[in-house]
């Protein structure tokens, strides 16, 4: 007499077809985290050691650097990578872990409703942002 076991990490759900979604995920997770990596140094080189520490930054310290485009783009960058980079991730978790079909699905729907919110938030504050604000 013999136990039948199930193959370790078996699919719950048959693969539909193959494509390449997860290869351009994973290729972007290392580009990105690369470039991340390269962004937010920079950054915290540039305001804490370059400009005298975070006793300086202040509504005019932020207005003076989002004067200039290249602030701006860099942000920018920031923010976008750092949003989809980390949503990336959490999908990933999501369909990790989440066991049932409408339970991942909801997740994601929640998850890809909250980084469009913070990517368009977070643009339009950048791009709008008004230094010369009347009392």
């Amino acid at each position: 007499m013999s136990l039948a076991l199930d193959k370790p990490r078996q699919p719950r759900r048959p693969a539909a077809r193959r494509s390449n979604g997860e290869l351009y995920s994973w290729l972007f997770m290392r580009l990105s985290g690369l470039l991340l990596v390269v962004l937010v140094l920079g950054h915290l080189f540039i305001m804490n050691i370059l400009d005298g520490g975070v006793h300086k930054i202040n509504f005019g310290f932020v207005a003076g650097r989002w004067a200039s485009p290249f602030w701006q783009f860099w942000d920018l960058a920031m923010l976008w990578l750092a949003q989809i980079h980390g949503g990336n991730g959490v999908r990933t978790v999501i369909n990790d872990y989440a066991r049932k079909d409408s339970t991942r699905f909801w997740l994601k729907m929640l998850l890809y409703v909250s980084m469009v919110l913070i990517i368009s938030l977070g643009t339009f504050v950048i791009f709008t942002f008004d230094p010369n604000i009347s009392n």
